[in-house]
């Protein structure tokens, strides 16, 4: 379980960070990554996840909530903190191993960053 202060909670937060985010997706995950002009002095990072019925029954949906959780913590620590992230799970998340998994959202997270290096650099 994340932190309230860590969780984005509101739909305003989720549509805000999906629409005006920067996105990167793989296989199975797609992240949203965006940065809060409004973020104050002691905010942290936050995130969220999506995870539709396409990903399996609740069982399945819960698992892989629980499974992103668990990899999303260490990586959320070294995002800046003035970010919101949503994670969305495609069907394939649900065959993929919490290690896979870590790898997606890594080689996500990457590219979504270098998105925005090229971006400012051009």
């Amino acid at each position: 379980m994340l932190a309230a202060d860590h969780r984005l909670r509101d739909s305003e937060a989720f549509r805000r960070t999906v629409r005006s985010g920067r996105r990167a997706g793989g296989a199975a995950l797609v992240v949203h990554v965006f940065s809060r002009p409004e973020a104050e002095a002691g905010s942290v990072a936050r995130l969220g996840l999506v995870v539709s019925k396409a990903v399996g029954n609740a069982v399945t949906r819960n698992r892989v909530k629980r499974r992103l959780r668990h990899v999303v913590r260490p990586h959320l620590a070294a995002l800046p903190a003035s970010s919101d992230l949503v994670v969305r799970a495609q069907p394939a998340a649900a065959g993929l191993t919490s290690a896979e998994l870590d790898a997606e959202l890594a080689r996500c997270l990457e590219r979504a960053g270098r998105a925005t290096v090229s971006r400012t650099g051009s």
